[in-house]
């Protein structure tokens, strides 16, 4: 598959292999019938209780390393060094997710606008908020800091990195369950680039699909990235 890369040691892209096997796949499902749908749904629901089980059993040295290549690589795709602004997440760290904290520091040093997700209680609703200073968020029930309501909403992103459970070379994400980024997403692309980052040994040959999900455009991992065909 065309699109494929990783960094070398000094920084420099090489061709990298698609995958030969993955933890737990799942072939693809037509979202059209309730039935099958529902049978997704499931699917869903054991990939996604294997792929936190599996995430936890990793090392915390391991998984710094990896978070590690992970901000090298964002740093170098073309979308992020020609972008005026980007949407990060705040990592759970108890969860055992992609540290991105030194990503938003090198961005800042950069001149970049960083902007974070909230969760609107109310509503249930996800907008992305202006962060000046990332030490300001609080963690409001959800398990992760989000700006306040006092934070400036972002009508418009040039990237957006999104997290994930899974994911599989088409750019289709298996997250938490709630949907936030598949809902919200539309709304800011275009312009906007979504980098999915994942663990490598997060990403999968193939992810059932259901109404609703909305593919990334960039996958990348510590070991590889692949540019999404549309």
């Amino acid at each position: 598959m065309e699109g494929w890369w990783r960094l070398d040691a000094a920084g420099n892209r090489t061709p990298a292999p698609q995958p030969s096997s993955a933890p737990y796949t799942a072939r693809r499902l037509d979202a059209d019938d309730d039935a099958v749908r529902e049978l997704s749904l499931r699917a869903k629901a054991v990939l996604r209780q294997r792929a936190r089980a599996l995430r936890n059993t990793m090392p915390a040295p391991a998984l710094a390393a990896r978070s590690g290549r992970i901000v090298t690589g964002v740093l170098s795709l073309g979308a992020v060094v020609r972008a005026d602004s980007v949407a990060l997440f705040w990592p759970i760290l108890t969860r055992n997710e992609i540290d991105l904290r030194p990503l938003d520091a090198a961005l800042r040093a950069q001149g970049k606008r960083v902007a974070y997700p909230a969760i609107d209680p109310d509503t249930d609703r996800m907008v992305f908020r202006w962060v000046a200073v990332p030490e300001s968020m609080e963690e409001r029930g959800l398990g992760f800091r989000d700006p306040g309501a006092d934070a400036p909403e972002v009508d418009r992103l040039d990237v957006i990195v999104v997290p994930a459970l899974q994911v599989d070379p088409r750019g289709y994400r298996l997250g938490y369950g709630r949907g936030y980024y598949d809902r919200t997403l539309p709304r800011y692309r275009p312009p906007a680039v979504a980098v999915c980052v994942a663990y490598d040994f997060q990403l999968v040959q193939d992810l059932p699909i259901t109404d609703g999900d909305v593919a990334v455009d960039i996958v990348l991992t510590d070991e590889r990235t692949i540019e999404v065909s549309v």
